[in-house]
């Protein structure tokens, strides 16, 4: 089983939707360990909604948070402390290739009070799927996440973008290093037909694998 982890140049920049795509895609299970925030829902009931493949697993969060706030902030508010070693010990067990696991926020999106999620990626010792945005700011922040990865020496799969703006992608993909595996339309309606619709592209241009 090979771990694939999710994660963004920040927050609301489509994770839980690339998340989707990648796991109809590859058939692969899905977890995120962490939540912050459930007013409106969970990202694990979201991709749950979105998926067809009826042998993807979701499985639970260990720690979920009521606030949404950083994890760190939100673990503080309900007077606990998210412990990555907890996590990593809870890792669900999966007979599928892939295991899909979503951070909370970005690379340096803080967990507790000394560790963040790029600490948690290299406890796993997960390959990355970087989720970028395209917006104005957003090479910036692309390549700033894709700087502290190889500063760090974790392993990336490549670039997963999320609708347009201007042309971007190409020029991150460049001065990155890192290729593109999926750029997702901007959309009105993303639902189960829309989910399908690009996990099938996905599979098309990542035939050769991950």
């Amino acid at each position: 089983m090979e771990l694939l982890f999710i994660t963004g140049t920040g927050t609301d920049v489509g994770k839980t939707i690339a998340s989707s795509i990648v796991a109809e895609a590859l058939g692969a299970d899905y977890w995120k360990p962490v939540q912050a925030g459930f007013a409106e829902g969970t990202d694990a009931g979201l991709v749950a909604s979105l998926v067809t493949n009826k042998s993807i697993v979701i499985h639970p969060e260990v720690y979920k948070l009521k606030t949404p706030a950083s994890p760190h902030i939100a673990a503080r508010i309900e007077e606990i402390i998210i412990d990555i070693e907890k996590i990593v010990a809870n890792t669900p067990a999966s007979d599928k290739q892939y295991l899909l696991i979503e951070g909370a926020g970005g690379l340096m999106a803080p967990l507790n009070e000394q560790e963040f999620v790029i600490d948690l990626i290299e406890q796993l010792n997960g390959k990355v799927i970087l989720v970028s945005k395209n917006y104005l700011g957003s090479i910036n922040h692309s390549l700033l996440s894709a700087a502290i990865c190889k500063q760090r020496k974790i392993a990336v799969a490549g670039w997963i973008f999320n609708q347009q703006y201007m042309d971007y992608e190409e020029e991150i993909v460049r001065w990155s290093g890192y290729k593109k595996l999926h750029s997702i339309p901007l959309t009105t309606t993303i639902d189960q037909a829309f989910i399908r619709e690009q996990a099938t592209i996905f599979q098309q241009n990542n035939a050769s694998g991950l």
